[in-house]
């Protein structure tokens, strides 16, 4: 008997969805949102690190995949979900709001982004656009 609720617990707690177990994170720019927008872009233009389900440019919003070659926990498979940026104006700044999971000990997809964000914003405008265009994802 109690090896049948271990069972069941166990298939219960796998059954939850992933956005309940997602958490909202948020970072504070001084950049006006325009500005934190095509860096979000350029970080997930790079489609080693991105799969764009959606994005829309007027709301300020993308939802994506992080792609990972190697889980090595089942819970790092497990948690591989869709993640969310939204971008929301907060004075003369940018909040930039992600939704994400963390996928186990090896990932960590919200620092990942929001190190690539910031990397991206330290970039001088004129280098991202003079990049070579990378590979449009799904949604661009």
């Amino acid at each position: 008997m109690i090896w049948m609720r271990v069972f069941l617990t166990v298939i219960l707690t796998l059954a939850v969805p992933g956005t309940a177990l997602a958490k909202t994170y948020k970072t504070t720019y001084p950049n006006a949102c325009s500005e934190v927008w095509v860096a979000v872009k350029d970080t997930l233009s790079n489609t080693e690190n991105y799969n764009v389900v959606s994005s829309d440019d007027v709301q300020m919003t993308a939802t994506y995949q992080p792609k990972h070659s190697v889980h090595v926990t089942i819970t790092g498979a497990a948690l591989q979900r869709r993640n969310h940026v939204t971008l929301v104006t907060k004075g003369t700044g940018c909040e930039m709001q992600v939704v994400s999971n963390y996928s186990g000990f090896e990932h960590n997809d919200r620092e990942d982004f929001k190190t690539r964000v910031d990397e991206a914003l330290a970039k001088p405008r004129s280098e991202i656009f003079s990049q070579p265009a990378k590979t449009p994802a799904a949604g661009w």
